[in-house]
C-alpha cells in the first residue's frame, strides 16, 4: 500500500525510456543474433554496420512503428504532466514570465520532436528516404531545442530555490546531455558527410542510446509530486512571495548592520584622532 502511494506522475517517462531502450536492444539483437549481421536491402555499399532505420525498416517495421509511437505518446505526457503539475503547485512553481515562455517553448519544441519520430518511423529509409531524413532531423533538432528550452528554465529556477537540490541536478543532467549530443551530431554529420558509414552507425547507435537517460532524467522532475498530493502540501505563490520579501528582509537587514558598522568604526576613528 505504501508503494501504491509514490507511484505518479514520474512513471510516465519509465515508461517511455524502458520502451525506447527495449526497442532499440530488440532491433540491433535481432540483427546480429538473428539475421547474423547480414547487409540489408536498405543498407549503403560502404557499410557493413546497419543503421537504426535499416533495422527497422525491415521485417521489423511493426516493432521499429510501435516503440516510437509508445515512446513519443509517453514523453509528451512527461512533458505535459510537468506544465501541468508546476502550474497547480504540485512542483515548484514559475514565478516569472520567462520561465512560463521557456517551458511553453519547450513543450512546442517537443511537439516538433514528436511529429518527427513519429513519421520517420512510418516512412521508411529506401521507401521515402527524402522524407525519412526530413522527420529525422525534426525528430533531433525538435527535442535538442526542447532540452535548451527546459535546461534554461531549470537554470532559473534552480538559481530561485536553492532548497530544492533536484532542480540542479535535472539541470546538470540535461545541460549534459546537450553537450554530448551536440558533439556526436557534430560527429554525425561529419561521418556521413565523408562516406564512413560504419562509424556513422555506431555514433547513431550511441546517439539514441543516450537519449534514454534523458528521457529517464524526467523522473527528477516530476517525483517531487508524489510529496504534494494533499492542496496543503502544495505550493502556492504566496509562500514564494514571503520567501522572497524574508530573503530580501534578511539581505537589508544585513546591510544595515554592515552600515552600522562601518559607521561606528568611523566615529571611533574620529575619537581618536581628536583625542590624539
Amino acid at each position: 500500500m505504501a508503494f501504491r502511494g509514490k507511484i505518479s506522475y514520474w512513471v510516465l517517462p519509465i515508461i517511455s525510456g524502458l520502451v525506447w531502450l527495449g526497442m532499440l536492444l530488440g532491433l540491433l539483437l535481432w540483427w546480429i543474433v538473428q539475421d547474423h549481421s547480414r547487409r540489408l536491402p536498405t543498407m549503403s555499399e560502404h557499410a557493413t554496420i546497419a543503421y537504426i532505420s535499416n533495422i527497422g525498416a525491415d521485417k521489423l517495421w511493426p516493432l521499429f512503428i510501435a516503440g516510437c509511437v509508445i515512446t513519443a505518446i509517453f514523453l509528451d505526457l512527461a512533458f505535459i504532466s510537468e506544465r501541468w503539475l508546476r502550474h497547480n503547485g504540485r512542483l515548484v512553481l514559475n514565478t516569472s514570465t520567462g520561465e512560463k515562455v521557456l517551458s511553453i517553448l519547450s513543450l512546442v519544441a517537443a511537439a516538433v520532436g514528436t511529429v518527427g519520430l513519429v513519421c520517420l518511423s512510418i516512412f521508411r529509409t529506401g521507401y521515402h528516404s527524402k522524407l525519412h531524413w526530413l522527420f529525422l532531423a525534426l525528430f533531433i533538432v525538435g527535442y535538442l531545442v526542447s532540452a535548451i528550452f527546459l535546461c534554461w528554465e531549470y537554470q532559473r529556477l534552480g538559481i530561485k530555490n536553492r532548497e530544492h537540490s533536484h532542480l540542479r541536478l535535472s539541470f546538470w543532467i540535461k545541460l549534459i546531455f546537450i553537450l554530448l549530443e551536440l558533439a556526436l551530431l557534430i560527429g554525425f554529420g561529419v561521418c556521413s558527410r565523408k562516406q564512413q558509414k560504419n562509424a556513422a552507425a555506431v555514433l547513431e547507435w550511441t546517439i539514441s542510446f543516450i537519449f534514454s537517460f534523458y528521457v529517464f532524467s524526467f523522473v527528477i522532475d516530476l517525483y517531487p509530486a508524489v510529496h504534494t498530493r494533499e492542496p496543503a502540501a502544495r505550493f502556492t505563490k504566496k509562500v514564494h512571495d514571503r520567501e522572497r520579501v524574508e530573503s530580501f528582509s534578511n539581505a537589508s537587514s544585513y546591510n544595515n548592520i554592515s552600515i552600522m558598522g562601518y559607521n561606528n568604526n568611523n566615529n571611533y576613528y574620529q575619537r581618536d584622532v581628536e583625542m590624539s
